[in-house]
């Protein structure tokens, strides 16, 4: 069965580059991203572990950590961010998840669970359909996922609005507009009535239509 949004994330026990980690745990009491690589030492991926590494700090302000996974095994990781820190200029600080055996690739839907043998001889071919992106929110439930083609790099920028999106909605009645970035308007959600929205929104709102009610984000 595929995993959906609001499933709880399957929780395992793992090695990577920063020792072994038990998922949920490492997680704690905040956001978590995991995304996913076929393999080391593929020219995309490269770019995309450079620039997560380069983006950590902001992930690190929303109280959001970062893992990576690769189906490789954890030696190959360590020689691997050599070649990212050399290339991309940035040294990848956060965990690479060690998946030699496919543990975590299957338990994720990205390789089907009858999938056998380990990852000595598979391709990034192989491989292809791990691929994935992956937000986990305090409460360890599914936020987010993504899963994009190799040739395709992923966009980071556009997982840190969606976590600044989720974040905010989290906290207020409201949700967000198309290709909404923090600071800009939002939306009152249908749920709320207008007289709940006087006491949330004191400060008012633009009304479109009685369901695309318009308001300065809250909280700033």
């Amino acid at each position: 069965m595929s995993l959906r949004i609001n499933d709880e994330a399957p929780n395992f026990t793992a090695p990577t580059t920063q020792g072994t980690v038990n998922f949920h745990e490492w997680i704690g009491n905040g956001w978590a991203i995991l995304f996913s690589h076929p393999k080391d030492f593929t020219p995309v991926c490269t770019t995309e572990l450079g620039y997560m590494a380069k983006l950590e700090p902001e992930f690190k302000k929303r109280n959001c950590k970062i893992i990576g996974l690769s189906v490789d095994p954890v030696d190959n990781h360590t020689k691997w961010a050599k070649d990212i820190q050399e290339t991309q200029g940035y040294a990848v600080n956060y965990p690479m998840i060690g998946d030699e055996n496919l543990t975590v690739a299957k338990l994720y839907n990205m390789l089907p669970a009858d999938e056998t043998g380990t990852s000595e001889g598979r391709t990034a071919a192989t491989n292809a359909t791990v691929r994935s992106v992956f937000i986990i929110g305090p409460d360890k439930k599914i936020k987010l996922t993504l899963t994009y083609p190799m040739s395709t790099g992923r966009n980071f920028d556009e997982i840190l609005r969606v976590l600044d999106s989720m974040q905010l909605t989290a906290r207020y009645k409201v949700a967000t507009p198309v290709n909404w970035k923090d600071g800009e308007d939002v939306i009152i959600v249908p749920s709320v009535s207008d007289d709940d929205a006087k006491t949330m929104f004191p400060e008012g709102w633009k009304t479109v239509k009685p369901y695309l009610r318009v308001v300065k984000q809250p909280g700033q």
